[in-house]
C-alpha cells in the first residue's frame, strides 16, 4: 500500500571554509553566480538578476550535452548574510514558468529557503526545497526523486566550494 504523505522537503547542507559575506556574494552577484551555479558539467550561458524581493533570477544552463535548460528565481524574502527564500522554477527564453524539460511531473515551482550560518570564518549554507503549489501528483514525483537532488545540490555545491577556493 502506497502512502499519500509526502516524505516533506528536501534539506542539504554544506560548510565552506570562507565568512558569510563571500558565500553571500556568490549567491546575489550575477557575475559570480555566472561561474559557478548549476550541477556539475553546466555552465551558466546567460543570466539576469534583479536581486530584492519581488525581482528574479533567469538564466540558462547549457549542460555537458550542449543542451539548454532555462530556469528562473523570483525572490519573496532576503536578510543580508543569513537567508534568502524564492520560488524556483523552469523556464522558457522568455521567462515564462514551463515543465520540467525531463521530467513532465515535477512540480511547477519549488518553494526554496537558503540559510547561512557563520561559525568561526566558516559558512554552512542549508537548502530547503519543497514543491509549491503541487498536484498529488507532483509531490510524488518530488518525493521520489530525494536521492537525484542530492546528487545535483551536491554537484552544485561542489562547484561553489570550487568558485570560493579561487576568489
Amino acid at each position: 500500500m502506497q502512502s499519500n504523505s509526502a516524505s516533506g522537503p528536501f534539506i542539504i547542507s554544506r560548510t565552506f571554509d570562507v565568512p558569510s559575506y563571500r558565500v553571500w556574494r556568490a549567491w546575489t552577484d550575477r557575475d559570480r553566480l555566472m561561474h559557478w551555479f548549476g550541477p556539475k558539467g553546466f555552465k551558466m550561458t546567460h543570466a539576469r538578476v534583479d536581486f530584492r524581493p519581488g525581482g528574479s533570477f533567469h538564466y540558462c544552463l547549457q549542460g555537458p550535452d550542449g543542451k539548454a535548460m532555462w530556469g528562473k528565481f523570483v525572490y519573496r524574502e532576503s536578510v543580508p548574510l543569513q537567508r534568502m527564500v524564492l520560488l524556483n522554477s523552469f523556464s522558457d527564453p522568455g521567462g515564462g514558468t514551463t515543465v520540467h524539460p525531463i521530467n513532465p511531473t515535477w512540480p511547477r515551482e519549488m518553494l526554496s529557503t537558503t540559510t547561512l550560518t557563520e561559525e568561526n570564518g566558516k559558512t554552512t549554507v542549508t537548502v530547503c526545497w519543497e514543491p509549491f503549489n503541487a498536484t498529488a501528483e507532483e509531490r510524488m514525483t518530488f518525493d521520489s526523486n530525494h536521492e537525484t537532488m542530492k546528487m545535483g545540490w551536491g554537484g552544485t555545491f561542489d562547484q561553489l566550494a570550487d568558485y570560493l577556493s579561487k576568489r
